[in-house]
């Protein structure tokens, strides 16, 4: 009998060690599993920053190869900065974009902004639009980019100080390479308060070809609108300094009447098109 109870007591003995080891081993398997789901919570949320911060990267990279400022972004995605602000008029949406700014009569902008310097883009704040200044490239068969690319070399060159707002090419292309809150170098001493626009021209005559004219009319009308400006506001180098500049459009009088009064009768146009948006 005694023997028996011994014999029993052994094989409870061995159940409850053998019990213990499994409940240990769950245990320690939920401990294990809990431990894994951490570190996999953790290698996940590093793999998340780093991805965030090298697309980060990846945009003020690309920024600053565009001349873009911290500040266009937080002011205006599109950079025509404060617009709205410096015509006067109540435009919550002062920017829009190229395709917008296509609805509002422009003609499509490509936007080309120049690396900050001093040579070609200062920064110097415009307080208030007052003219549309037209000029003449005066290298002949030039196109617009090419323009726009020898205001960005001057950063390197420093071979004089001279940049444009815009640039209208041969095919009628238009490229913005200063902001319309920042002054450019163009127009002497009405550079404070102008917005210029150099135009391409395929000859020695200076004459804009069709394409080049009828952008820079609509680009030129659709500035005025954009700032509570007239046709009367549109003026030419010549007209600051008495620079042979537009060529042909001082040289020839008439054409000059006729472009202004195209740009008149485009202004029309275009504060129509507001009343249908």
């Amino acid at each position: 009998m005694q023997k028996h109870t011994n014999k029993k007591k052994k094989t409870d003995t061995r159940t409850g060690k053998t019990a213990a080891k499994k409940k240990n081993s769950r245990s320690k398997r939920r401990k294990s599993s809990r431990v894994r789901q951490r570190n996999q919570s953790i290698f996940m949320s590093l793999m998340l920053l780093v991805i965030i911060v090298l697309i980060g990267w990846i945009i003020i990279n690309r920024a600053g190869e565009n001349g873009w400022s911290i500040g266009d972004f937080l002011h205006n995605s599109d950079t025509m900065v404060s617009d709205g602000e410096q015509s006067g008029t109540d435009n919550t949406d002062s920017s829009g974009g190229p395709e917008q700014w296509q609805k509002e009569g422009a003609p499509y902008i490509d936007v080309e902004l120049l690396t900050p310097n001093e040579y070609s883009r200062p920064q110097i704040p415009i307080e208030s639009v007052q003219y549309i200044a037209i000029h003449y490239t005066a290298n002949p068969g030039a196109t617009a980019i090419a323009n726009r690319n020898y205001f960005e070399n001057l950063a390197t060159t420093h071979d004089t100080k001279v940049s444009s707002h815009f640039v209208v090419g041969l095919d009628g292309e238009v490229v913005q390479c200063i902001p319309t809150s920042e002054m450019s170098y163009a127009t002497n001493s009405r550079n404070v308060d102008t917005l210029s626009i150099e135009c391409c021209h395929p000859d020695e005559t200076g004459k804009f070809n069709e394409a080049t004219y009828d952008s820079a009319v609509k680009l030129s009308a659709w500035l005025c609108v954009r700032f509570g400006l007239t046709s009367e506001n549109v003026i030419r180098h010549y007209d600051v300094t008495g620079k042979n500049c537009p060529k042909y459009y001082v040289e020839n009088p008439d054409a000059w009447i006729q472009m202004k009064s195209d740009i008149a009768a485009q202004i029309d146009v275009d504060y129509g098109l507001q009343d249908v948006q």
